[in-house]
C-alpha cells in the first residue's frame, strides 16, 4: 500500500510539473510576427489592394482576378466579389487607375469556349467560376481559394521572379487550364498576343497592351508538372490549328495527362525583355511549392521583424504589421536576372550593380512610404534611385509616376527629387549624387508640366493651368528639396536661387480667406466664385483631387513662416483645428471620389492631407497633433476588409499608420526630421545597421491616456517636438510618459 501511495504522489508531482512547464510555455509565447498580417485589409471599401502571392518588392503578384472593370477593382480584385476569371501574375497594390492584370491563368475540370473574346465583361465567359471567401486564404506569400464551378483547390506562391500554381483536382476529373492573353479590366487595352507551345510540358509567349502603361511588353514562359495531352488555340475567335498562334487576343484551354494524380503544378516566370529572359527568370529545379512557400515566408518574416511592437492589444499589432506589409510590395522589381529591363523609349539596357524597379507611385510615395524604406528596407533605396535616373538618362527629366516601362504623368510635381534629397542627408550614398544633383536641377529649370509659366510668375496662373494652386505649392517644396541638396553639396549660388523659388506659396495665400487659391496672371485678383468646400475631379478646378481645405497646408518646408502670414500661433491653430471640425459636405457637381476618410473637411482617405496633422507641433499646440493624430490612427484604420479609408497607393496609407503608431511623422520628407505624435505601443524596437536599436517606450499608454506628460531621451530631459534621423541611427530609448490630459508645457517652445 505504501509503494503505491509514493507511486501515485511521484505521478502526481511530475504531472504538476509537466501543467506547471505548459502554463509556463504558454505565458512566454509570442506568435510569429507573419501572423498578425491580414492581406485581406484593403481589399474591401476604396483601399484597392490585392490579396495575392507575392515576396517584399517582388517581380510578380499571383493574385485572383474578379474580371469587373470599375474604380474599386483596381487591383483586379474586390472583397465585395464571388465570382473569379482566373489567376494573373502583375497587380497594382492600392492605385486609384486600374491596369495589368496580365497573363490570366484559370484551371478547369471541363471543355470550355475560350474562343469568346469580350470587351471588359467577364458575363460571356463560361470558364468564370463562383468562388465563398470561407474557402479562402491569404498570409503573406501564399494565397489559396477553391473554385466552386470547378472543384479545384487553388493554390499560389511565388519567388522573386517566379510565381509557382498548385491545383488540386477532384479525382476522376478533366484536368485542364485556361490561358486568357486577351481577357482586360480597366484602362488596359490588348494590342498583340501570342502563345506558343514549346513542348509537351512548355508553353511560351507575350502580351503587349496600351492603358496606363501605354506601351506594355510582357513576355512569359510557363511549365506544366505534367504532360500536355491536347490543347485548342484560338486567335481573334478563330481556331489554330497549330503549335503557336499570334492576334490581338489569343487564348488556350490545355488538357493534361491525370497520370492518377490530382494534383497539377505550374510555374510561370516573366520578362519586359523577352521570352528567353523569361526563361532565365524562371527558377531552376522542379515544382518545390511547399519549399517556395516557405522560402516566401521567411522572407517575408525577415521583412517583418525590422521593426517589434509590443502591447497586449492584437488588433494593433494586425493593423500594425498589415501596415508593415503593404509597405513592402511596392515598388517592384523589373530588371531581370541578367540585369536588363525595357525602357521609356523601348530599348533594353542592363542594371549595372543595382535592381531596377517599377511602379514608382511617388506623388504618394514621397510622404511617408519611401522615408519609411531607408529604415525597413535601406539596401533597396539606392536601387530606387538609379531607377530614376536611368529614366532620367533617357528623358532628359525625373519621373513622375513610373508603370511597367512607361512614364503615366500621373498626378503633380517631381517628387523623385524628395526621394532623393531625404536619402542622400540620411547617408545613403549608393548612387552618384552629383549626377543626381543635376538631374533635380535639369528637371526644375524645363519648361513641361507648367514649369514655363511657374519660371514666368513665380507661381502658376488659374487661367494657364488646372490645379494651378496644388501644382504651385508642390513646385515651391520641390525647390526647397533641390536648395537643401545644393547646400549639401556645396552649391551656394544654387542653394540660395532654389531657396528663393520655393517662397512661391507666399503668392497664393489669401489673408482674407486663410486659403491657399487660385491666382491670376496679372497678380492682382483671385479665382471667383471661390468655395473652399468645391470639389471638381481633374478638370476647371486649381486643386487636385481636393479642395482648398485640404490643400492649403502644403507648406511643409516652411510652417513657421506660413504660420507668420496666417497672423500667429492663435489664428493658425484656430484655422487648423477647424479643419477637422467644420461640416464634412463636399460641394460640386463633379467631386473627387479620392475625398475620403473625412474628419470633418481633413481627408485621410487621400494623400494631401497625411503631413497636416503634425503641424499643431509647429504653432505651440502639439497636444493637438497628439489628439488628431490619435483620432485618425483610431478611426481610419480597423482590421476588416474595409480596413483603409482610401486608396492603399503603393504603400503610402500604410506607411502613415507605421510612422504614427510608432510615435512620429516624416512631416517634412526630405528634412531628416520627424515630428512627435501620440504611440500607440507600449514599446517599440528598431533594428538598425550595425547592430544598432532605437527603442521608443510609452509608459502608461491606453486608448485613453494619449497625451504625453513628459518624456526623456537616453536619460536626458527631451521637451521637443521634434527628433531627428541621426539622432534615431545612433541607437538609444526614448521614453514618454502618457496620460489622459494634455501637458500643455511638453513640446511648447518658451
Amino acid at each position: 500500500m505504501k509503494y503505491i501511495l509514493t507511486c501515485l504522489f511521484l505521478i502526481l508531482l511530475v504531472f504538476n510539473c509537466v501543467n506547471e512547464s505548459e502554463n509556463s510555455t504558454k505565458k512566454n509565447y509570442k506568435p510569429e510576427l507573419i501572423s498578425y498580417v491580414n492581406p485581406f485589409i484593403g481589399t474591401g471599401g476604396h483601399g484597392h489592394t490585392y490579396p495575392g502571392a507575392t515576396v517584399p518588392f517582388g517581380m510578380l503578384q499571383v493574385s485572383p482576378i474578379n474580371g469587373i472593370s470599375a474604380w474599386d477593382w483596381c487591383s483586379g480584385y474586390h472583397y465585395s466579389d464571388s465570382l473569379v476569371v482566373g489567376f494573373s501574375h502583375l497587380s497594382l497594390s492600392g492605385t486609384g487607375i486600374g491596369d495589368l492584370a496580365d497573363i490570366i491563368f484559370m484551371p478547369v475540370n471541363k471543355l470550355v469556349d475560350v474562343s469568346v473574346t469580350p470587351k471588359k465583361n467577364r458575363d460571356s465567359l463560361n470558364y468564370i467560376s463562383k468562388y465563398s471567401h470561407k474557402n479562402e486564404t491569404a498570409i503573406p506569400g501564399y494565397y489559396q481559394l477553391y473554385l466552386d464551378d470547378h472543384d479545384v483547390n487553388v493554390e499560389l506562391t511565388t519567388s522573386k521572379r517566379t510565381a509557382y500554381h498548385k491545383y488540386t483536382f477532384k479525382k476522376g476529373d478533366i484536368q485542364s487550364v485556361v490561358i486568357d492573353l486577351g481577357f482586360e479590366i480597366n484602362w488596359d487595352a490588348v494590342t498583340e498576343s501570342s502563345l506558343n507551345f514549346e513542348d509537351k510540358y512548355t508553353v511560351s509567349g507575350y502580351r503587349f497592351s496600351k492603358g496606363w502603361a501605354k506601351n506594355q511588353k510582357v513576355f512569359f514562359v510557363a511549365k506544366f508538372s505534367k504532360p500536355i495531352t491536347e490543347s485548342t488555340l484560338y486567335a481573334d475567335g478563330l481556331l489554330k490549328e497549330t503549335i503557336n498562334a499570334k492576334g490581338a487576343k489569343v487564348a488556350s484551354q490545355i488538357f493534361f495527362d491525370t497520370q492518377n494524380n490530382e494534383e497539377l503544378f505550374v510555374k510561370v516566370a516573366l520578362s519586359s525583355v523577352s521570352i528567353e529572359n523569361a526563361k532565365d527568370n524562371l527558377r531552376a529545379g522542379g515544382f518545390e511549392f511547399e519549399d517556395v512557400k516557405n522560402d516566401a515566408d521567411s522572407i517575408w518574416k525577415n521583412a517583418l521583424k525590422t521593426i517589434e511592437v509590443e502591447t497586449d492589444v492584437d488588433s494593433l499589432k494586425t493593423m500594425f504589421y498589415t501596415a508593415m506589409y503593404h509597405a513592402q510590395l511596392a515598388p517592384v522589381a523589373f530588371s531581370d536576372k541578367n540585369g536588363e529591363f525595357r525602357k521609356e523609349n523601348d530599348t533594353i539596357i542592363s542594371a549595372k550593380d543595382y535592381t531596377a524597379y517599377s511602379t514608382l507611385s511617388l506623388w504618394d510615395t514621397f510622404r511617408a512610404e519611401n522615408p519609411l524604406l531607408t529604415f525597413i528596407a535601406p539596401d533597396k533605396v539606392s536601387d530606387i534611385i538609379n531607377s530614376m535616373m536611368a529614366y532620367y538618362e533617357t528623358k532628359n527629366i525625373l519621373p513622375v509616376w513610373t508603370l511597367y516601362a512607361n512614364e503615366t504623368n500621373t498626378m503633380t510635381g517631381y517628387h523623385s527629387i524628395p526621394v532623393i534629397v531625404d536619402a542622400y542627408l540620411k547617408g545613403i550614398r549608393g548612387f552618384n549624387a552629383e549626377n543626381a544633383y543635376e538631374a533635380m536641377k535639369t528637371t526644375m529649370l524645363q519648361d513641361e508640366r507648367g514649369l514655363n509659366h511657374y519660371k514666368t510668375y513665380g507661381y502658376i496662373p488659374y487661367e494657364l493651368l488646372d490645379e494651378s494652386v496644388t501644382i504651385t505649392l508642390e513646385y515651391a517644396y520641390n525647390d526647397w528639396c533641390v536648395a537643401q541638396m545644393a547646400k549639401a553639396l556645396g552649391k551656394e549660388e544654387d542653394y540660395k536661387f532654389f531657396l528663393e523659388r520655393s517662397k512661391a506659396y507666399q503668392y497664393l495665400f489669401d489673408k482674407d480667406t486663410g486659403f491657399m487659391r487660385g491666382k491670376s496672371k496679372t497678380g492682382n485678383s483671385w479665382n471667383e466664385p471661390f468655395d473652399p468646400k468645391h470639389s471638381n475631379h481633374r478638370e476647371h478646378t486649381d486643386y487636385t483631387e481636393g479642395n482648398a481645405w485640404q490643400h492649403s497646408w502644403f507648406v511643409p518646408h516652411d510652417v513657421e513662416n506660413f504660420i507668420a502670414l496666417h497672423g500667429g500661433d492663435a489664428i493658425f491653430t484656430k484655422r487648423l483645428n477647424q479643419l477637422f471640425t467644420e461640416s464634412s459636405e463636399i460641394t460640386g457637381d463633379n467631386v473627387s471620389v479620392d475625398i475620403s476618410g473625412l474628419i470633418g473637411q481633413y481627408a485621410h482617405g487621400n494623400e494631401p492631407s497625411h503631413h497636416i496633422a503634425y503641424m499643431f507641433n509647429k504653432a505651440n499646440k502639439p497636444w493637438l497633433t497628439q489628439y488628431w493624430v490619435n483620432h485618425i490612427l483610431n478611426t481610419q484604420y480597423n482590421t476588416t476588409p474595409n480596413g483603409l479609408s482610401g486608396n492603399e497607393d503603393c504603400g503610402q496609407m500604410s506607411a502613415w499608420y507605421v510612422f504614427s503608431a510608432m510615435g512620429f511623422y516624416p512631416m517634412n520628407p526630405a528634412s531628416g526630421n520627424y515630428e512627435i505624435g501620440s504611440p500607440v505601443f507600449e514599446k517599440t524596437t528598431i533594428k538598425l545597421k550595425d547592430n544598432k536599436i532605437f527603442v521608443i517606450e510609452a509608459e502608461n499608454v491606453s486608448n485613453k491616456n494619449i497625451y504625453i506628460q513628459s518624456a526623456t531621451l537616453n536619460d536626458k530631459d527631451f521637451n521637443s517636438t521634434t527628433i531627428s534621423h541621426k539622432q534615431i541611427l545612433n541607437g538609444g530609448t526614448l521614453i514618454f510618459k502618457m496620460g489622459p490630459e494634455p501637458n500643455k508645457s511638453w513640446g511648447v517652445k518658451q
